[in-house]
C-alpha cells in the first residue's frame, strides 16, 4: 500500500520546475509550491483516486525512484520506464473500453516518491507560469522518450538495440567513474526485452554478445556499466536529420497503381 508522507517543496525536490525563474520569483516559489508526497515499495502498484488529492490538478510527478509502466496486450508486454521527473496520469486508461483492450500494469521497482500535483498545487503555483510550463515540459519529455523507444524496437539487432538504449539511459542517469560509465538502474533481462521488444532468451544472447566485445558488463550491486563511445547506431539516432519531403512520399497509392487517392 501506499504510504502518505509530510509535504515537500516541491522545487527543492524537482529543481527543474525552477530553471526559468529569477532567483528573486524562485525564493518565493520554493515556499510556496508545497505537495503531499505518496512513497510505494517495491512491487505491483495500483492507483486509487485518492492518491491524485484533490481533483483538477497536473497528476503525480515522481520525485526519486523507478518504476516501469506495463502495456499487456493480449501474450504480449511492453514497456516503459519511469523515472524522476516524469509526470504520470495513472487513472487515465481507456484501455478497457479501446476496441482492442489492453491492460496497464505499474511495476515499482525501486523504493518510489511522487510529489502530488493537485488542484492545489495548481492554484497556488498559478502567479509562477514557468512552473507550469516546467510541468508540461516534463509530460512533453517522457513521450519524446517514448518515440525513441519506439524507434531503438526498429533496429534489427538485438544486441543493437541494447547497446543504443543503454547509451540513452546513460544520458539520464548514468555517472562517470574510471570503471566506465555507471547506469545505477537494476534491470532485469525480462524488463530490458519488454523494452526493446525482444524476447528474454533473445536479450540474455544479445548482453551476452556486448559482454564479449567490452561494450557493456554488469556490476556486482546490479548496476549496468559503459565502456568506450557511443556505437555508430546511436549517433545516426542522435543526429538531427533535415530532408525536404517530396509531397509524393506523403501519397497513399492507388492498390491498381493509378493516381495517389
Amino acid at each position: 500500500m501506499p504510504e502518505r508522507r509530510a509535504a515537500v517543496r516541491v522545487l527543492d525536490a524537482v529543481p527543474e520546475l525552477g530553471d526559468e525563474l529569477s532567483d528573486e520569483r524562485l525564493d518565493g516559489a520554493r515556499r510556496h509550491a508545497l505537495a503531499a508526497t505518496i512513497e510505494l515499495s517495491p512491487g505491483l502498484w495500483q492507483a486509487q483516486a485518492s492518491d491524485l488529492g484533490e481533483q483538477g490538478g497536473y497528476g503525480l510527478l515522481v520525485v526519486d525512484g523507478l518504476m516501469t509502466r506495463d502495456i499487456v496486450l493480449g501474450q504480449t508486454t511492453a514497456s516503459e520506464l519511469v523515472g524522476a521527473g516524469d509526470l504520470l496520469r495513472p487513472n487515465d486508461n481507456e484501455g478497457a473500453v479501446s476496441p482492442v483492450q489492453f491492460d496497464i500494469a505499474w511495476n515499482v521497482l525501486e523504493p518510489t516518491r511522487l510529489a502530488v500535483l493537485d488542484r492545489r498545487f495548481l492554484i497556488v503555483t498559478a502567479r509562477w507560469p514557468e512552473v507550469a510550463a516546467a510541468v508540461v515540459r516534463c509530460a512533453v519529455r517522457r513521450s519524446h522518450a517514448l518515440t525513441y523507444q519506439i524507434a531503438v524496437g526498429h533496429m534489427t539487432r538485438v544486441d543493437s538495440r541494447l547497446l543504443v538504449l543503454f547509451w540513452h539511459l546513460a544520458d539520464r542517469w548514468g555517472k562517470v567513474t574510471r570503471d566506465g560509465i555507471v547506469i545505477p538502474l537494476k534491470l532485469t533481462h525480462q524488463v530490458l526485452g519488454r523494452i526493446v521488444g525482444a524476447q528474454r532468451p533473445s536479450v540474455t544472447t544479445a548482453l551476452k554478445t556486448l559482454t564479449d566485445r567490452g561494450a557493456l558488463n554488469r556490476a556486482a550491486d546490479g548496476a549496468w556499466v559503459l565502456h568506450g563511445e557511443p556505437p555508430d547506431e546511436y549517433r545516426r539516432i542522435s543526429e538531427p536529420h533535415h530532408r525536404v519531403i517530396d509531397p509524393d512520399d506523403l501519397a497513399e497509392d492507388d492498390p491498381d497503381g493509378d493516381e495517389p487517392l
